[in-house]
């Protein structure tokens, strides 16, 4: 099968709205780039792969979990019983829509470096693009920033994708770390280090990624920033989303451990509550979907979801430069999350 090199359509606006963003950020968030190009960069015909290490296996439970996401770690707006979401240790604050057929997702996620309490948990903020119901069948193309100690060995913010066909049981990884996404890109590193990141009441960067369905081809692409064209994940790795995806979600995964039998201070997002606002709380903004015409639009009827908003947070807005966007996060635990 040969791959392809580039797209065959972009969403319609994508240009466009992008120009008024660059604008933009001038007056409010700045744009980040990945620590390795301190060091160079790769050559035309090639990618760059982070590598794996010897440390990188040993800190898996298992060869076969390396690089996975425990089962049933996906949010679940709908479910009748929050407490069969917390039992997988995992917490997310969250916006979403399922209200139509998308044929994709765009965002501009806030950048920070959360501070992690146990090796075996992580903090990350994405886009989930999902397809089919929540057992065992669940299709998820998921793209965003995280820090997580176990897979990386350190606590520095990086770029990652992950992809799943059946809820995360033997399909799918992060990253380059199985076959699946196809990288055509050779600046932008999956799983290296964002730099810069935001600080409390001060800079504020952001990175904007956007995934799109090729109406002709069928696969699914992914872009960083206005111009880096990632690669994609092919339409034969999904059943549902060969076709469509039935729901967005935008926002922050937690694991809480309990460790010490108390809520991990593993902090979402910058650690601090939505009411705090710009430059101290962290936000996702100018939320977009792709429609069946391949236009990227406002979607209708934004809910949010979390399963314990005095732990993790969300909050949504709309106006401006800004368009759809929430602010979302905490600190974990606190006086009202013990």
């Amino acid at each position: 099968m040969i791959n392809q090199m580039t797209p065959n359509f972009h969403p319609e606006g994508v240009f466009g709205e992008n120009k008024v963003a660059s604008k933009m950020k001038l007056g409010s968030s700045r744009n980040v780039t990945q620590m390795w190009h301190l060091n160079g960069r790769c050559p035309e015909g090639t990618i760059p792969i982070r590598r794996t290490r010897k440390d990188d296996l040993l800190r898996a439970s298992s060869i076969k979990a390396f690089g996975k996401k425990r089962h049933k770690t996906i949010p679940q707006p709908k479910s009748a019983d929050p407490d069969l979401i917390t039992q997988s240790g995992h917490q997310h604050a969250i916006a979403y829509v399922d209200e139509e057929k998308y044929y994709g997702a765009k965002a501009t996620i806030n950048v920070w470096e959360p501070k992690i309490q146990q090796p075996n948990e992580f903090s990350l903020s994405q886009i989930w693009i999902l397809g089919g119901s929540f057992g065992e069948d669940l299709n998820s193309i998921e793209a965003g920033w995280q820090v997580s100690p176990d897979l990386y060995g350190d606590n520095h913010t990086r770029l990652f994708t992950y992809w799943t066909s059946d809820a995360y049981q033997a399909t799918g990884c992060y990253n380059l770390l199985c076959s699946g996404f196809i990288q055509i890109n050779n600046e932008i590193a999956m799983g290296a280090s964002i730099y810069p990141v935001s600080s409390y009441h001060d800079s504020q960067y952001d990175i904007s990624l956007l995934v799109w369905k090729d109406p002709k081809e069928g696969n699914w692409w992914l872009q960083f920033g206005n111009s880096y064209v990632l690669g994609y994940w092919p339409a034969f790795l999904f059943s549902y989303l060969s076709d469509s995806a039935s729901m967005i979600e935008w926002g922050g995964e937690v694991v809480n451990s309990e460790s010490d039998g108390q809520h991990t201070s593993t902090q979402m997002g910058s650690g601090h509550f939505p009411k705090e606002g710009f430059g101290k709380s962290s936000y996702f903004k100018n939320i977009q979907i792709v429609d069946g015409s391949n236009n990227l639009r406002v979607p209708k009827d934004i809910a949010t979801f979390t399963e314990q908003s005095n732990c993790y947070d969300v909050q949504t807005g709309k106006g401006g430069n800004w368009g759809s966007y929430f602010y979302y996060g905490g600190p974990g635990r606190n006086a009202n999350c013990p």
